[in-house]
């Protein structure tokens, strides 16, 4: 099935993994909870997990859809939202109550926890920082909600809202635009749109998820610090790294502000971190780790002409996303001497994945191979390249185009 749906003249773009998982927790007894960066498509994905609920039989009636950012919901304390929300609950029928951004009002796990306690309602909920089932809500609910991480389009989901059947091309636009899904329906080809639309989502990010919560950071060090980790995705970076480059160049700040506006990030989904895997050991690394952007749109916005120079730090970036949404634990590899850039590990154990945008030169090819030669097991091996030559096989060790690899459900 494929799910579309129209607001006004706007089609929202198809995301059936994420409706996939929610109608596998439908009626089940747990709270949906679903978090992710803001424009990722939350909301959206409630629209049309409603109206797969409307194709079920499900009545209007017994749907109770709550924007928290809109002004028509401006609850003054939990009390008066649950009131809200319980005086449209009849014990006769089963409800699905949909809660948008339920941190906008304080102590909204009360009102959480005392819908998930009646029996004839199934709750969802949404929030923008990785912090919404920490604290209170999670010793609440312990052991009664799953989450969902949501992410930006992936490639797969951002061909679909295309005509363009040239996947490549449309790859290396991916590269620039990224994936949030109100960029696809700017058609803009010198970018002052999609970076007018991105300004207004970096900046609500950062006032209302970063700044309202932390009221001791400054915006232009925020700034040069996500420029930082931005601009050095796909290498490995310290705390102490980065307060001593910025200190360097005329911005003094100490370690533990440098850590403060990273885990800010790291909340609002700005950065993913990859901790490091001793291959060997079978073990992760403390300490060691890269970063990598939510969204390649977002980071070439902030950078600008720089954020170009290095394809094959993007590329991994891409590659990095894609294993989180087909449900990895990511590692970055490390042998004695030498690194595999992904260790993606699940249920069924390991795959090494190793990025580069050519090996036509017999001498990266040699490189990359051996990294993944290294590893000393029988765990699968994937080498991903943007050449088009046919897939091949080197020892066990599968070289595979990336836009293929991305657009296919194996490897």
């Amino acid at each position: 099935m494929i799910y579309t749906l129209c607001r006004g003249e706007k089609f929202m773009i198809a995301r059936p993994t994420y409706i996939e998982e929610l109608k596998k927790w439908q009626n089940k007894n747990v709270i949906k909870v679903i978090t992710g960066m803001r424009r990722c498509g939350k909301s959206t994905l409630f629209d049309l997990f409603i109206e797969e609920l409307k194709l079920q039989g499900i009545k209007d009636n017994q749907i109770i859809h709550i924007n928290l950012e809109d002004a028509d919901f401006d609850f003054q304390d939990y009390k008066e939202f649950y009131n809200y929300v319980n005086k449209l609950i009849k014990d006769e029928i089963n409800y699905y109550v949909f809660l948008d951004e339920v941190q906008m009002v304080k102590d909204f796990q009360k009102v959480v926890d005392s819908l998930y306690i009646k029996k004839n309602v199934d709750v969802y909920i949404t929030g923008s920082n990785s912090t919404l089932l920490s604290g209170e809500l999670a010793t609440l609910l312990s052991g009664r909600y799953i989450k969902i991480e949501m992410l930006p389009l992936s490639f797969k989901e951002y061909v679909s809202a295309s005509d363009n059947t040239n996947y490549q091309n449309l790859f290396l636009e991916y590269m620039q635009t990224g994936g949030l899904p109100g960029v696809v329906n700017i058609t803009d080809t010198n970018y002052n749109g999609i970076d007018k639309y991105l300004d207004g989502i970096f900046s609500t990010v950062v006032y209302k998820d970063i700044m309202t919560r932390e009221n001791s950071m400054d915006k232009l060090e925020l700034e040069r610090i996500l420029k930082f980790i931005y601009d050095s995705i796909g290498s490995q970076v310290s705390i102490n790294k980065i307060s001593n480059t910025l200190t360097s160049k005329g911005m003094p700040i100490n370690y533990y502000t440098v850590d403060k506006y990273i885990n800010a990030f790291l909340n609002s989904y700005l950065i993913y971190k990859a901790e490091c895997f001793d291959i060997q050991g079978k073990k992760s690394l403390e300490g060691n780790y890269k970063f990598y952007s939510v969204d390649m749109g977002l980071r070439s916005f902030l950078l600008g002409k720089r954020a170009n120079q290095d394809m094959g730090h993007i590329l991994e970036n891409i590659v990095y996303l894609e294993l989180l949404r087909r449900s990895y634990t990511v590692y970055v590899g490390k042998t004695k001497d030498l690194e595999v850039d992904f260790v993606a590990k699940n249920r069924e154990g390991l795959k090494y994945y190793q990025v580069a945008l050519s090996v036509r030169d017999d001498k990266v090819l040699e490189r990359e191979l051996k990294s993944l030669q290294k590893t000393g097991d029988f765990y699968p091996k994937i080498l991903l390249t943007m050449d088009m030559d046919l897939e091949a096989d080197y020892n066990g060790i599968k070289k595979i185009n990336v836009v293929d690899w991305l657009l296919s459900k194996e490897y």
